[in-house]
């Protein structure tokens, strides 16, 4: 049996294997981040042991319960999968994620000795309840849908990021339509899939990271001077952001403060973006976004939308703009009108609060 696993499950053990020394060299993700996709791994390679199991007792009748056990931790395992891949992926997502699963295992659970959900036939066969059957695809589907939505709301909507959303998207949404087209061989193939997707995910994220801050998820430096010089004429307006009180948490609460701050401002950013506008974090609390051809009423409405996100945590920041309407400005003339702006409200902010300046 085992020489039979190594032969059939192979592919897998190399990629998760693969993926495993990737995630131990790495320097771009958070520890934390790190070990949930550790566990996440060791879940699928436990998965293929379970499937590869129940596949072999199928026609044994004298393994009834424990067929009906293997097939409850299956059906339960793809929403603990793509639950632990958000909890893994997406900073600050709550536990509370995995409470449908939990649920659906539950159900599963208690499948095996009333088959509400699945249970074997008078042939053998394991065959799902009408209806309720379908749960466990209607929970995977929305926790695919979820995975996707947080994915693309912490992303800066660019091309080269939504391309690595799109290929783990398609990996899903073929988890949920292929064991309808293959049937009960879907299961001998689930694992390689979500393995598949998941490194090739890793990699493509991994290729963009050079351009991205780590902790706040925007663009980096390097990234603005790159694109301010590529068609600098469609640049309609800078927007330029300060972070208040950040020397304040350093010296008070510490820079593990500090870095909270500055990852919940980049959140609230990357949420106010929409499309041709693109963030960067080009400094220790210094923000830019890039407005391509985007009306005075599109970036008043960015700034409206940033303030209201900002409002809504316990942090502030000063913001300025400036406008290119006709493309003629230069990005360097830009910057700097839109920095007046910025310091003119930071200086009011601290006359108002009475807190230390951060000294440049």
């Amino acid at each position: 049996m085992f020489k039979e696993y190594i032969s059939q499950n192979w592919p897998l053990i190399l990629i998760l294997l693969a993926f495993t020394i990737s995630l131990i060299s790495t320097v771009f993700m958070e520890r934390k981040s790190i070990k949930r996709m550790h566990i996440l791994n060791c879940f699928i390679f436990l998965l293929s042991i379970v499937v590869f199991v129940e596949f072999q007792i199928t026609k044994n009748p004298d393994y009834k319960y424990l067929r009906l056990a293997l097939a409850a931790i299956r059906y339960s395992a793809t929403p603990f999968i793509i639950a632990q891949l958000a909890f893994a992926l997406v900073k600050k997502q709550s536990w509370l994620i995995f409470i449908p699963a939990i649920v659906l295992a539950v159900l599963d659970i208690v499948s095996i000795f009333t088959g509400i959900i699945f249970k074997l036939n008078e042939e053998s066969v394991l065959v799902k309840a009408p209806v309720i059957g379908y749960l466990p695809y209607v929970v995977t589907g929305l926790y695919s849908v979820l995975l996707i939505y947080l994915l693309i709301k912490r992303s800066n909507k660019r091309l080269m990021e939504i391309i690595p959303i799109a290929f783990l998207a398609l990996a899903l949404g073929s988890g949920l339509l292929l064991p309808f087209i293959l049937g009960a061989d879907y299961s001998s193939i689930f694992c390689i899939i979500i393995a598949i997707a998941l490194f090739a995910y890793y990699e493509f994220t991994l290729l963009q990271l050079t351009k991205k801050d780590s902790l706040t998820g925007l663009l980096n430096r390097q990234a603005y001077y790159a694109d301010v010089s590529n068609n600098p004429e469609d640049i309609s307006a800078l927007v330029s952001i300060d972070m208040n009180g950040l020397k304040y948490l350093n010296d008070n609460y510490g820079h593990a403060a500090g870095d909270e701050g500055l990852s919940t401002l980049g959140l609230c950013f990357n949420r106010a973006l929409k499309r041709k506008q693109t963030g960067y974090r080009v400094g220790g609390d210094e923000f830019i976004i890039i407005c391509r051809k985007n009306s005075e009423q599109e970036v008043l409405e960015l700034i409206e939308r940033i303030r209201k996100n900002v409002n809504e945590t316990k942090y502030s920041c000063s913001i300025g703009y400036s406008l290119n309407p006709d493309g003629t400005k230069h990005v360097d003339e830009l910057l700097k009108e839109s920095d007046v702006v910025m310091y003119q409200e930071k200086e009011r902010y601290y006359k108002e609060t009475g807190k230390e300046r951060r000294k440049v």
